[in-house]
């Protein structure tokens, strides 16, 4: 294994260490024991270069930038362990799967593809999300959906199964968002406050029913109609076959629709020349 010291990382006596890589077809397996993260992604980058359509990452442990920047409808990573801070930023066409959690800002400003986690995710996922699914199995932390958008044919769209903390769906200009709270470790309200605050675009549906204290000013809450489950039903057919779970218990609870009440919700708050 060849070891020389990296001159880039601060840590005294860091050794830069090129990840173990095993190849069977058009599979390429790599060993993330112990490795930096920027060694990690750049050996995925030379296995696809080397013409791999799939890599496995094996003993991932908060390395980040998994998948960054990587295009490609073709190609898979399979993560086996904790994924770090930023998984799949700007991701164009791959899809992602996690056995195991995944740390804060997956997907952020991911233009297409899918992520699909089997754990929890931590803070700010899809934060200007443009495009592709995030299949989330358990919890989620705050500001999850923050500005995600929308642009003629591309709608993201997320699905967290669990429960979610404040801000969930702050500022959000376009696409979908989903809360079941269904895979849950904790006790407590399905979702926190300041539910949908900002939003001025796109929708948001919550199994189950939303309290008035937890929702933010900017949105109206109805109880989604036969036409918005004919819109919600497609994503939730997804989400069960990526994460193994029973359409007909998802929806066996009926859903809320948050929508935003205004396209210009701080318009009053600023001055204009």
């Amino acid at each position: 294994m060849k070891q020389v010291m990296d001159p880039t990382v601060p840590q005294v006596g860091y050794l830069k260490i090129e990840p173990p890589v095993a190849r069977e077809g058009d599979t390429a397996t790599i060993d993330a024991k112990n490795i930096y993260y920027r060694q990690l992604n750049e050996a995925v980058r030379r296995a696809y270069a080397d013409g791999a359509k799939k890599v496995v990452l094996e003993n991932v442990n908060g390395q980040r930038y998994i998948g960054n920047g990587i295009t490609g409808k073709d190609l898979k990573i399979e993560v086996r362990g904790t994924a770090g801070n930023d998984m799949a930023m700007f991701m164009n066409g791959p899809t992602v799967e996690v056995f195991g959690n995944a740390q804060d800002g997956v997907s952020n400003t991911m233009n297409a593809g899918t992520v699909i986690v089997h754990g929890d995710a931590g803070d700010v996922l899809g934060y200007g999300m443009r495009g592709g699914r995030v299949f989330i199995k358990g919890d989620v932390g705050y500001r999850v959906g923050i500005h995600m958008k929308a642009y003629e044919g591309l709608v993201p769209a997320m699905v967290c199964g669990g429960k979610a903390r404040d801000f969930f769906g702050e500022y959000m200009a376009g696409g979908m968002l989903v809360l079941l709270g269904m895979n849950s470790q904790f006790e407590g309200p399905l979702v926190g406050g300041y539910l949908g605050t900002g939003m001025h675009g796109g929708v948001i549906y919550v199994r189950g029913e939303v309290e008035p204290w937890q929702t933010g000013k900017e949105v109206g809450v109805f109880e989604a109609s036969a036409e918005d489950m004919a819109e919600l039903k497609p994503v939730l057919e997804e989400y069960c076959a990526a994460q193994g779970m029973d359409l007909a218990e998802v929806l066996s609870v009926p859903f809320t629709k948050l929508v935003p009440v205004s396209h210009r919700p701080y318009g009053k708050l600023y001055a204009y020349t």
